[in-house]
């Protein structure tokens, strides 16, 4: 009982740290930059605040569903594929100022159209939870813990599109730019992210071949 108690005490206070992390992460990518330009928030930088916490929470959500919190199973480490530090660096400070140059790029917020014009983002923002949803519970269930994989998926949703959870981030972000109609931050934002994640799937391509042959 006494063990339960304190291990439910430490998955609370991790739960709220990665919460308030990734809290000040979404602000500052999503709400700071505009208000900075603008002096002043409204319309779709609260809405992508919000988007983009359910789109990051929902593998988390995914996981506590299949396997709780208690008596985890073993991880192999072999499969925390990253590219290089600096390559992620680069990456993480490619996204950044990406998000801070679409709001200086921008429109000011209250000369952003809205009603029918902006049913396209709101297209674009159901898209990419639908790509993330179905890829993550699909692929759940050929891998461990959704990261480890059991064998390899080429069918499905994966029969069109081999890196879904990679593409349903990418036009999250491409999503925000467009509903700033920010179109060079656009462009910036696909680059950086097209460059880290053709990397790191690369490197993942590897590893499947290592673990499942060429059949790959």
């Amino acid at each position: 009982m006494v063990f339960i108690v304190f291990t439910s005490i430490r998955l609370v206070k991790q739960a709220l740290s990665n919460l308030l992390l990734l809290l000040s992460v979404f602000t500052w990518l999503t709400l700071v930059p505009p208000a900075y330009f603008n002096g002043y928030l409204e319309g779709w930088p609260f809405v992508f605040f919000f988007v983009y916490l359910y789109f990051y929470f929902f593998n988390v959500c995914v996981r506590k569903r299949l396997y709780g919190d208690y008596y985890a199973r073993p991880h192999d480490p072999k499969w925390d594929v990253n590219p290089p530090k600096w390559y992620c660096l680069l990456y993480c400070v490619g996204v950044m100022v990406g998000h801070w140059f679409a709001a200086f790029e921008a429109l000011d917020l209250h000369r952003i159209p809205g009603d029918w014009s902006n049913v396209g983002v709101w297209i674009l923002i159901v898209a990419t939870l639908l790509i993330q949803y179905s890829s993550t519970v699909y692929l759940a269930k050929y891998s461990e813990k959704v990261v480890v994989p059991t064998a390899v998926v080429r069918f499905g949703p994966y029969r069109w599109i081999r890196h879904r959870i990679y593409a349903s981030t990418m036009l999250l972000f491409a999503s925000y730019c467009i509903a700033l109609r920010a179109p060079l931050s656009l462009i910036f934002v696909v680059a950086v992210f097209s460059m880290y994640y053709d990397q790191k799937a690369k490197l993942e391509e590897v590893l499947m071949v290592e673990t499942f042959g060429e059949s790959l």
